[in-house]
């Protein structure tokens, strides 16, 4: 894995150097006028990021480690910026993806992974809870990451009890 995290990091230089020639593309105060044009491939590459610094170390990336990742500005006022509902979608992307690794991790024998990913996963949803999300595209994603909460809870579970997993077995429902 870190291998592959390293190799991963190295196309982030790519994508900066692409995202710069884009910043030359229009003027900076124009960003909102052409953000749908770049939205859906900024939200990807967020989530590829969130993965490989997730797979690095099982934690969060923050949008401001985002943008310096792909080389554009945190801050709105500065021109060609991570909106932070791009981010935001990028994350909820990260939390699928980690449901799809927990199951695929029990599949290759790592059980103590879903278990891990659980916990980072509950606490994400705590925070999105916070959010007072409208009605929009972003409430819809955050609607999917209840479904994935649940899919690792059941993979959780089923470690349990199966018994391949002491700290699972400890920590869900009680009692082996």
């Amino acid at each position: 894995v870190p291998k592959k995290c390293q190799k991963a990091r190295e196309h982030f230089g790519t994508v900066r150097t692409q995202m710069e020639s884009l910043k030359t593309k229009f003027p900076a105060d124009q960003y909102y006028r052409f953000h749908e044009h770049w939205r859906f491939v900024l939200q990807r590459l967020v989530f590829l990021a969130a993965f490989v610094v997730y797979l690095e170390s099982e934690t969060l990336v923050t949008r401001e480690a985002v943008a310096e990742i792909l080389g554009i500005e945190a801050d709105r006022e500065r021109g060609f910026h991570l909106d932070i509902e791009d981010y935001l979608s990028g994350v909820l992307t990260l939390a699928s993806e980690l449901a799809r690794l927990a199951v695929n991790s029990v599949t290759a024998g790592d059980y103590s992974r879903p278990l891990r990913i659980s916990t980072f996963i509950n606490e994400l949803d705590s925070g999105f809870r916070l959010l007072n999300l409208k009605n929009d595209s972003l409430r819809k994603r955050y609607d999917g990451l209840k479904y994935d909460v649940k899919k690792i809870e059941e993979v959780v579970y089923d470690l349990s009890i199966r018994g391949l997993n002491k700290e699972a077995a400890g920590g869900v429902g009680g009692e082996k």
